[in-house]
């Protein structure tokens, strides 16, 4: 399963914010609403301990399917880079907590100062900031990254996440302002989650005659970062090692007490899952989060758990819950009539699949902000009306005089009303008014042409769904084939939209803004390598996604969102899926020591390498760094 746009969004752990009013105002943090938790000259966040030992060394394995990597640039569109590799080695300006969903705090950046204008932010970067390097992180550094990132060289994710920036000026050695197009109170959390990198990574020859290499062919170079952790040994394509920096320069900052504690990190790459958990059993690694319901029952078994050598856990968490479903290529001609799109969903029986493969272990996704006050309900009322009145040409009836749409469901005791059987005939009658009908053994248009759909997976986990869904899909007459590819391959044909429907998963958010352009906007759906896996391009939607990025109050953030899922639920783009409620996790007893409370906010692999200490922690023998490339 593909993790929508992983190796981007994987930076972005700042949805953050507080809003400030009046003049413009220098301060330790900011936030998008509300108020900021921890007060100027905190000591540290309260979900770690500060005085956790450093020392020893964890092997883990990357929580998504990544089969190899073949470069250290993590910010281009070709290849793969090794797992974790941006919130190892790569400092931003501000850095978010996991006990507030909105909030960011001065990290490169010493003092935050936003406009009364809200038209721009100035940050003074931390005369302490060192790069791995030795040399100091200057405001160049920080324009350099900006417009390396923002550069056609890099992945088009970060031109759309960092869109509203008009650009960065330099105002002194150690101060940098962003300019933005517009008021946005989000913006300043966009900047702010810049990872920087030293003006010297890619540099080519000596003073005046000294040329940058272009950024896309900065494949191998190593990165001149100033996180925690540096590049040790590496079997390259197969495993990673970080070595924390004993000289880190910010281990003894507030927002960096009790953090990094592991003096190394391992990172592990199978390409077989069920090696990959098999070598999980005998020892070759430390930690790994499972994602399916009959493997966390079934496989997570055995003398290793019976003894307590091995940790199973179900950890709760506040996070909003994550979208997962299978997404439609839009761009496919037999996938833009929308009632052949909720035909085709109208197919997958999940309270089946629950039952029986998934132990009753999830609740049905129903929109694309799950368990959230984002989700739209019922009809909408006065404060959506405000914004989709407008809109009214731009969209279907049924959004104002029907109830949002809600997965169909089957049920034993027929509480539904409705049997598969009933939905596949419903699912016969739209396809037939959409010009598809059954003859000559297959679903065929006026043209003849067989209707057929490819799932692509890499992994081999989704075999079991898609099996009992093809079979209801061929019930009606669709043609169905399901291939595994390798991670690596999937990746490039997603990068081309190379694909009928792909299954994908998007970490949920608590307050979900800009990367939501990159997701549903129109100038991301043709953009290769983008998050516009669905090719959506609607200019209600559009407007909407106006409105969320907009939003200068919570309640206008919420009610924009709601008209925002409302409209894409109403398109019946996906086929959902399902959610947890926790997070399943299993790790070896003797490897980790924990605070006993858990932050609200988190994800787990996060937590495990930023918060989690050796119980026995002694400093591990020096290895080299930053090896040389192969």
């Amino acid at each position: 399963m593909r993790r929508t746009t992983a190796r981007f969004w994987s930076i972005c752990l700042l949805a953050l914010g507080l809003s400030m009013t009046g003049h413009a105002i220098a301060a330790h943090a900011y936030a998008q609403f509300g108020d900021i938790r921890y007060p100027a000259g905190f000591t540290h966040f309260s979900y770690v301990n500060p005085n956790a030992p450093k020392g020893g060394a964890i092997v883990l394995v990357p929580p998504t399917r990544q089969s190899n990597f073949d470069k250290y640039n993590p910010f281009t569109l070709k290849g793969s880079a090794p797992p974790s590799m941006l919130g190892m080695m790569f400092d931003t300006l501000l850095v978010g907590t996991m006990d507030e969903p909105t909030t960011a705090y001065g990290l490169l950046a010493s003092d935050i100062q936003v406009a009364s204008d809200r038209l721009s932010v100035t940050f003074q970067i931390h005369p302490q900031a060192r790069f791995h390097n030795g040399d100091p992180v200057l405001a160049a550094d920080v324009k350099h990254s900006f417009e390396r990132l923002t550069s056609k060289q890099a992945a088009p994710q970060y031109r759309t996440y960092f869109g509203e920036v008009k650009g960065a000026t330099v105002l002194s050695e150690r101060t940098i302002r962003f300019d933005f197009v517009r008021p946005n109170r989000e913006l300043p959390l966009i900047v702010g989650s810049l990872p920087v990198f030293s003006a010297k990574w890619g540099l080519q020859g000596e003073g005046p005659k000294a040329v940058h290499k272009p950024l896309d062919q900065m494949v191998t170079d190593i990165p001149i970062a100033s996180g925690p952790y540096r590049i040790g040994p590496v079997q390259f394509g197969k495993d990673i090692t970080y070595v924390r920096d004993p000289e880190y320069w910010a281990k003894d900052l507030n927002v960096r007490k009790g953090q990094f504690n592991f003096d190394r990190i391992t990172y592990k790459i199978y390409k077989d899952s069920t090696a990959q958990l098999e070598a999980f059993k005998a020892g070759e690694f430390d930690y790994m989060q499972s994602f399916i319901a009959r493997e966390w029952a079934r496989a997570f078994t055995g003398r290793a758990f019976e003894r307590g050598e091995l940790i199973k856990a179900e950890l709760q968490h506040g996070n909003a819950g994550d979208f997962q479903g299978f997404q439609f290529n839009l761009r496919r001609d037999k996938f833009k009539d929308v009632r052949v799109r909720q035909a085709i969903a109208l197919a997958m029986d999940f309270e089946w699949l629950n039952r029986q493969l998934f132990y009753n272990a999830y609740s049905r996704v129903r929109g694309y902000f799950v368990a959230s006050d984002f989700e739209a309900k019922g009809r909408p009322g006065p404060d959506e009306l405000a914004l989709l009145m407008p809109l009214r040409d731009k969209l279907p009836a049924a959004v104002f005089e029907q109830d949002v749409p809600q997965p169909p469901k089957t049920d034993l005791a027929l509480e539904s009303g409705h049997t598969l059987r009933d939905h596949l005939r419903q699912a016969r009658d739209l396809l037939q008014d959409a010009g598809w009908t059954y003859r000559d053994g297959a679903l065929r248009n006026a043209s003849g042409q067989a209707f057929s759909i490819e799932f692509l997976d890499s992994s081999g986990s989704m075999g079991r769904v898609v099996t009992p869904f093809a079979k209801n899909l061929e019930k009606l007459g669709i043609q169905v084939k399901y291939k595994v590819i390798d991670f690596a391959l999937l990746q490039k044909r997603m990068d081309v939209f190379d694909f009928d429907i792909i299954s994908s998963r998007t970490v949920g958010s608590e307050s979900p803004g800009t990367e939501l352009l990159e997701r549903f906007g129109s100038r991301s759906a043709d953009v290769e390598g983008s998050g516009n896996v669905l090719g959506l391009k609607n200019p209600a939607v559009d407007a909407l996604l106006d409105k969320v990025v907009s939003a200068s109050s919570r309640p206008e953030l919420v009610t924009s969102l709601r008209a925002l899922d409302r409209v894409l639920r109403h398109g019946h783009y996906v086929v959902p899926h399902w959610y947890g409620a926790v997070h399943r996790v299993s790790w070896r007893a003797k490897a980790f020591a924990r605070p006993a409370d858990l932050p609200r906010f988190y994800q787990p692999e996060k937590l495990v390498t930023t918060v989690w200490w050796s119980p026995d922690a002694r400093p591990s023998t020096p290895v080299s760094v930053s090896p040389k490339a192969p």
